[in-house]
């Protein structure tokens, strides 16, 4: 694919990546984007506004953001037959422009076609999960001070159970797998799988763990941050999760010496005290560490987990702050970087102009601040905390705060926008 295959000549720039591997954003750059399925249009029409107009304002005509649609599921579907749902042609584009934004997009639970959003991670090697949690004032929390959670969470997003290497019961490949496996448990004097299980494999690799911790301290360093932990469940699946820690650990070692120090060395070498310029490497067990972001949310800034770890943390840290209709999401490779709203396409609410863009438009406001945008990314922030602030919400919201005015999506949309100071 080349530029001329995206817009006219001239008319934006593809995002380049220098050898660091950092994005080179021009002024006008070519950013596709997926509307998604469901409530997907409804929210992305509400949400586009919000960017270009917060790009406007920001930088007065001298930047610009040149949208390519790209297509994806049900839509995807309808323009190339009934069973593509992820083309060649949407990955070529997500990958030739660098970085992107998405909608929800739709999967049939159980069988029939995998996971879009998992074939998007694995086909663009998407690596990274990141998921900042961290609540906006004026957004309804069940917890008395949600302000005290702040962390980002880094999921590895390749391999684990998501890797989809599974097999139905009674499937060929899986009797044949349950044989092995029983012949090896025999060998060792364990239980025998029953021949009717059902199987699945879950992979970690050293190569795909440190690189996802890798990013965990590169963002740590890069902020300011205090600490980086490890999110496991070694105690139980030691040669997977377990693995998982030791591998940290040994990347922090290896690749960032000078920069980091283990908790217990902490310790035993300076009282307690993190030495300055030093993030502190920590490791917790995966179920415990759901009691320590609602009792102790503060000692944790930086997260690092396998792949279902991170799912069910990062939904769960979510709800403190709000809910995954105030969640931004971003997927993040070496060179590429897919930014998403982060719950689910509700197909029920679909074309009603009602739900919560927020999710979204967050998600616009991490991929500003990826590209440098940050004067962008802060106006529609603060636009949106003095929108939740004159308590002009969406219903989700509305229903939590007492004397809302509740508002359509594209009316809340709107509010942003004016707050904004524009037109």
């Amino acid at each position: 694919m080349t530029d001329t295959d995206l817009q006219p000549p001239g008319a934006g720039e593809p995002i380049r990546w220098d050898e660091q591997k950092n994005p080179q954003v021009p002024d006008r750059p070519i950013i596709p984007f997926i509307e998604g399925d469901g409530t997907g249009p409804d929210i992305w029409a509400a949400a586009r506004p919000v960017f270009d107009q917060a790009v406007q304002k920001a930088y007065e005509g001298k930047r610009r953001i040149f949208w390519l649609e790209v297509l994806a599921g049900e839509k995807a579907s309808q323009e190339y037959g009934p069973r593509t749902f992820l083309p060649e042609e949407t990955l070529q584009a997500l990958s030739h422009c660098g970085v992107a934004i998405k909608g929800p997009l739709t999967t049939p639970v159980g069988g029939g076609i995998r996971s879009l959003n998992v074939a998007l991670r694995q086909a663009l090697d998407l690596y990274v999960c990141m998921r900042p949690v961290r609540h906006l004032p004026g957004v309804p929390s069940p917890l008395h001070h949600p302000e005290r959670l702040n962390a980002v969470i880094f999921r590895e997003n390749t391999e684990d159970v998501y890797a989809g290497l599974e097999w139905s019961a009674g499937s060929p490949q899986a009797r044949e797998l349950i044989q092995h496996i029983n012949h090896w448990a025999g060998e060792e004097g364990r239980d025998l799988l029953p021949m009717d299980s059902a199987l699945g494999v879950k992979p970690m690799s050293a190569f795909k763990s440190k690189r996802l911790v890798a990013r965990a301290i590169h963002y740590a360093l890069d902020h300011n941050l205090e600490s980086v932990t490890l999110v496991h469940k070694g105690n139980i699946m030691k040669y997977t999760e377990g693995a998982f820690r030791d591998w940290g650990y040994e990347l922090a070692r290896e690749k960032f010496p000078e920069r980091t120090i283990p908790e217990e060395a902490l310790h035993d070498r300076f009282q307690g005290q993190r030495p300055p310029g030093r993030i502190i490497i920590k490791d917790r067990i995966a179920d415990a560490m759901f009691q320590q972001l609602l009792l102790r949310p503060e000692e944790y800034d930086v997260i690092a987990t396998p792949n279902l770890n991170g799912d069910y943390l990062s939904d769960a840290a979510a709800a403190q702050v709000g809910g995954l209709g105030m969640a931004p999401g971003a997927n993040l490779g070496d060179c590429r970087a897919l930014f998403e709203a982060t719950h689910g396409s509700a197909p029920k609410y679909a074309g009603q102009d009602k739900v919560n863009p927020s999710s979204l438009i967050l998600s616009g406001v991490e991929m500003f601040r990826f590209m440098g945008w940050i004067e962008a990314a802060e106006l529609i922030t603060a636009a949106l905390v003095q929108t939740i602030g004159q308590k002009r919400v969406t219903y989700d919201l509305a229903r939590q705060i007492e004397g809302a005015q509740e508002v359509k999506c594209s009316e809340f949309a709107a509010a942003i926008c004016h707050n904004m100071g524009c037109s």
